[in-house]
């Protein structure tokens, strides 16, 4: 058991949680480190099987608890009537019982008209480990492998863990939920998809490519959205007028690194000159995403593309500023790398402070005339964390 951000919080909570997550980022080790007084595991088939013949058995077990007693129902998408029941059970003990229910797909409790327990519940986000977590970050590890728990901190068979997560839960577990008569349509888009990560996302191209309409390539891209597995970073919005034509595209992410590295059999070996910039930049967005939720920050993220060609891959807009990140994997920067920033810097306007970073690979912090900080990469997220 490591501390996580999320883990303490959920320690100290005096309501009721519901902890959403993807399978493998620690929901399970977490909930049993409150040590409940009943610990419902619906991963288990045969207890799945118990309460979904039996949804009202979990009240039967609670009234035997004292008022007090924490309750865990793991992977409650599996049966989500028991929500219902967890409901009436929060009613009636006017919240002196505390539930921590945890789920992997959203998707599967809105589609079985489950109740999501607005007013009950505090909603939680549990994702793969952020850097601030570590206190050694072994980089070339992380993005070859990913920040997945068992598999960051796992044995010499953490690849072969990594392969088979890729292989057994993405294609086969997320394709049945896909619910399309075409199989092999799934499983091309995977595929596409795991190079078109971190992309601007063109949804005809991506057609044309998985060889299926536009709506399908939409639908598959929500389903891993449902599924927890995959973010979506919108085009920033200026409220400043200006000259500039911002291209109004999403770029959508996997939900780590080392997933997507195992869809494209990249995991097993030292990532290539040509693979770390590509590699390196959806980490590190995909670390600032993290760390917005486990430290509910409510920062509003963004990306940044003008029709001209200027690019920022990261805007984080915050209460008192915005940070505008732009990601090189190189170990030293230049006033060249900069120009996408300085784009950014008019388009946002002059009516609230605005940080420019470059995130890089470096050792030491530098500083340009321009007012651009490369800032390097451990720094910059414990810079955001604080």
């Amino acid at each position: 058991m490591r501390d996580r951000i999320v883990g303490a919080r959920l320690a100290r909570a005096r309501t009721s949680v519901l902890l959403l997550g993807p399978r493998q980022v620690g929901k399970s080790t977490i909930c049993r480190a409150l040590a409940p007084a009943l610990y419902v595991d619906l991963a288990d088939e045969a207890t799945f099987l118990a309460y979904a013949k039996d949804p009202a058995r979990l009240r039967r077990e609670v009234a035997a608890l004292p008022a007090s007693a924490r309750v865990v129902v793991d992977e409650v998408q599996r049966v989500p009537a028991i929500l219902n029941t967890v409901q009436a059970l929060i009613d009636r003990s006017e919240g002196r019982q505390r539930f921590v229910l945890t789920g992997s797909s959203a998707r599967k409790l809105r589609r079985g008209g489950a109740n999501l327990l607005p007013g009950r519940v505090v909603l939680e986000r549990l994702d793969p480990l952020t850097a601030v977590e570590i206190e050694d970050v072994d980089l070339e590890r992380a993005l070859r492998l990913g920040m997945l728990p068992g598999v960051y901190w796992g044995d010499e068979a953490a690849p072969d863990v990594l392969g088979t997560y890729a292989e057994v839960y993405l294609r086969e577990e997320i394709q049945a939920e896909a619910a399309t008569k075409n199989l092999g349509s799934y499983a091309r888009f995977l595929d596409v998809m795991a190079l078109a990560s971190g992309q601007w996302i063109n949804y005809s191209k991506l057609s044309s490519d998985v060889e299926v309409p536009k709506e399908t390539v939409r639908r598959f891209v929500q389903l891993l959205d449902d599924t927890l597995l995959a973010y979506r970073l919108p085009p920033f919005v200026s409220s400043a007028r200006t000259s500039r034509r911002v291209v109004q595209r999403e770029r959508v992410f996997l939900f780590d690194v080392g997933v997507r590295n195992a869809l494209l059999g990249l995991h097993r070996r030292a990532l290539g000159p040509d693979q770390i910039g590509g590699v390196f930049e959806q980490w590190v967005v995909l670390q600032v995403i993290y760390l917005n939720n486990a430290l509910r920050q409510g920062w509003r993220l963004s990306t940044y593309r003008t029709e001209g060609g200027a690019e920022v891959d990261l805007i984080v807009e915050r209460d008192a500023d915005l940070v505008a990140i732009e990601i090189k994997a190189a170990r030293n920067v230049t006033p060249a790398d900069t120009r996408g920033l300085l784009s950014l810097a008019e388009v946002a306007g002059r009516r609230r402070r605005v940080q420019l970073w470059v995130v890089y690979r470096g050792e030491r912090p530098q500083r340009f005339d321009s007012g651009v900080e490369a800032v390097p990469v451990l720094e910059a997220l414990r810079r955001l964390a604080a």
